[in-house]
């Protein structure tokens, strides 16, 4: 966990560069340090403006994860109730169907025999989330880290509820693409917060906002 924050972390106000900057112009001599706290012990204080900033991406970040996974777990909750037992419904001919599926593996139907595994990874992810949720100053990033969270917690929340057991549910799949596994709305929530993450990283932009070129 703390070598994933060591990879995408970020500082903790979204630019350190003005401090720097504000440091190399000071009068030669002067002593003055480059940021002190209001109490004069030198710790760094965060801006007002900078912690606003901070507080509606993470806002953001919480909303789209609360709108996936609620969107998640509302069609689990239909598919469980309309469309196990029964036969498959196709949607586009032969070419998509919603099949409802008990999934013990991990997204996409991979991995059946490591449940347990998967669900301490999931949590994992979910605790890394939102400690880096704290030095977010990105909206792009904060709709990734967002979807990313939902997903996790939708299937989470199969994995600690549903039969056979705590930690061991299995997770209720439903979209059935032909030649394709089936899947369900929180692996697509994962996949393209995966996707917007890639996209991002190869801009350049950092979740603190910045944007570095290598």
């Amino acid at each position: 966990m703390a070598e994933a924050e060591r990879i995408i972390g970020t500082p903790d106000t979204p630019d350190d560069s003005g401090e720097r900057t504000a440091a190399a112009g000071a009068p030669a001599g002067s002593g003055a340090p480059a940021a002190r706290g209001a109490s004069g012990t030198g710790e760094q204080q965060v801006p007002a403006d900078a912690r606003g900033r901070r507080g509606r991406r993470i806002a953001l970040l919480f909303a789209v994860a609360a709108f996936a996974y609620a969107l998640d777990l509302i069609s689990k909750m239909l598919v469980v109730a309309k469309l196990e037992g029964r036969a498959p419904i196709k949607l586009v001919g032969d070419w998509l169907e919603l099949n409802a599926l008990r999934n013990p593996g991990a997204a996409f139907g991979f991995g059946a025999a490591f449940t347990v595994i998967f669900t301490v990874i999931a949590a994992a992810v979910i605790v890394v989330i939102i400690r880096l949720a704290r030095k977010l100053y990105s909206y792009p990033w904060a709709v990734a880290l967002g979807l990313l969270l939902g997903g996790a917690l939708g299937n989470l929340t199969d994995r600690i509820f549903r039969s056979p057991g705590v930690f061991e549910g299995e997770v209720v799949d439903f979209i059935a693409p032909r030649g394709f596994a089936v899947f369900n709305l929180a692996d697509s929530a994962i996949v393209c917060g995966g996707i917007l993450i890639v996209l991002l990283s190869f801009r350049g932009l950092d979740p603190d906002g910045t944007v570095h070129k290598d």
